[in-house]
């Protein structure tokens, strides 16, 4: 009897050791092969910007007086002054440039005198061939001097006319050069009003965006002065990597998130036909293309979306609806090709197939699996071809 005990003590310890050491079902997570709706998108950074941004420059030169206008503004078109321009001081003249002013200047007074001079010299010449004048058609009247003799004195008349014409136009031009001589040696000091501003208007309704002259002081002509733009008119660019670009179309949906506001839906506008250099930030050169997105979503939810703000762009390049489709953490590649493991009687079995599109969450079936097939998410390195498998959670 105690033998029997002792076999039986031995025989349930060699079993419960077998049964301890015998291989065990790997717990792993399923996922299903069913229909679905597949987006496949491309995500990059963008700039939200108004489309039409208006910089106002200074049409002439001269001295601009202080903006009034701050960035957010309200300006309608033709009718907000943004900026005025009026006539800068006059240059301040070195002690070598004084007394060339000074030289010129008495150079003009002299000059006004001999004008003077010569104004009396013309007006006695006058009076004397006028008078000789008078005389000569009393004698011709007499028949004392003839008609050759009475002609020469009326053109001496006339000329001396002209010669006091002359003298006159002179003294104002000798007097106008010692307004200009004297104006070279004094400043400005009318302290009044300045007499004429150039206001510059603004060309489109909308709000002022910034500032980039406000402060007063003497610009040159085509001085930026303070950008307008209507922030009604936003739209989004996007700079995606060329081998991306060919896959977006005109009309493509869009959505635009990450700014800090609720998403907004958007369409593809305009892919543009070139492609620039742009390093990344791994020091790569890439070929970029520009993509614009127009805004479609309601009004009030971009209303805060400001120019220049940082977007997130997601542009729809496929869709499909009721899309045989795996969970893409299913996949792995064997090989070139695309592979899963497939919940089959309690064992997991490779299974090679071939996919279309795919997003980040999901992937189209060509062939290889059917609707309804269970397959091991995210499979580890104790899953392989045969292996004995349960869901999750499932008791022994």
């Amino acid at each position: 009897m105690r033998r029997l005990v002792l076999l039986l003590v031995v025989v349930t310890a060699l079993g419960l050791g077998v049964w301890a050491f015998l291989p065990r079902p790997v717990d792993v997570e399923p996922g299903e092969i069913a229909l679905r709706t597949i987006d496949a998108a491309i995500e990059e950074e963008g700039v939200a910007r108004i489309r039409e941004v208006f910089t106002i420059s200074a049409s002439m030169g001269g001295k601009l007086n202080r903006i009034s206008l701050h960035a957010g503004d309200d300006v309608r078109a033709n009718e907000t002054v943004v900026a005025r321009i009026g006539p800068a001081a006059p240059a301040l003249l070195d002690a070598r440039q004084r007394a060339v002013a000074e030289a010129a200047a008495a150079a003009a007074e002299a000059s006004v005198q001999l004008a003077h001079a010569l104004l009396a010299q013309a007006e006695a010449s006058l009076g004397f061939k006028s008078a000789e004048a008078d005389r000569s058609h009393l004698l011709y009247q007499k028949s004392a001097i003839s008609k050759r003799q009475l002609d020469s004195v009326i053109l001496e008349q006339k000329t001396a006319f002209a010669a006091l014409d002359s003298a006159r136009a002179n003294l104002a031009v000798r007097e106008r050069e010692l307004e200009s001589a004297r104006a070279m040696l004094s400043s400005d000091e009318t302290g009044g009003v300045e007499r004429c501003c150039v206001e510059l208007v603004a060309p489109v309704s909308g709000k002022v965006l910034r500032v980039l002259t406000e402060d007063e002081q003497v610009v040159l002509p085509g001085t930026p002065i303070i950008e307008i733009g209507d922030p009604a008119n936003m739209e989004v660019v996007v700079d995606i990597l060329s081998r991306d670009a060919v896959r977006v179309r005109e009309g493509s949906d869009a959505l635009i998130t990450g700014w800090g506001g609720a998403p907004i839906t958007a369409r593809v506008e305009r892919v543009e036909p070139s492609a620039v250099t742009r390093v990344s930030a791994l020091g790569i050169d890439e070929q970029r293309v520009e993509v614009i997105l127009a805004l479609t979503g309601d009004d009030k939810d971009r209303r805060l979306l400001g120019h220049g703000f940082r977007v997130i762009a997601r542009i729809i390049t496929w869709r499909g609806e009721d899309v045989l489709s795996i969970p893409v953490g299913a996949l792995f590649r064997e090989g070139s090709d695309w592979a899963t493991f497939v919940l089959r009687d309690g064992r997991a079995r490779l299974q090679t197939l071939q996919i279309g599109e795919r997003n980040d969450a999901f992937a189209q079936v060509l062939s290889g699996l059917e609707r309804g097939d269970k397959v091991i998410l995210h499979p580890g390195d104790r899953i392989g071809d045969g292996i004995a498998v349960r869901p999750a959670g499932v008791a022994d």
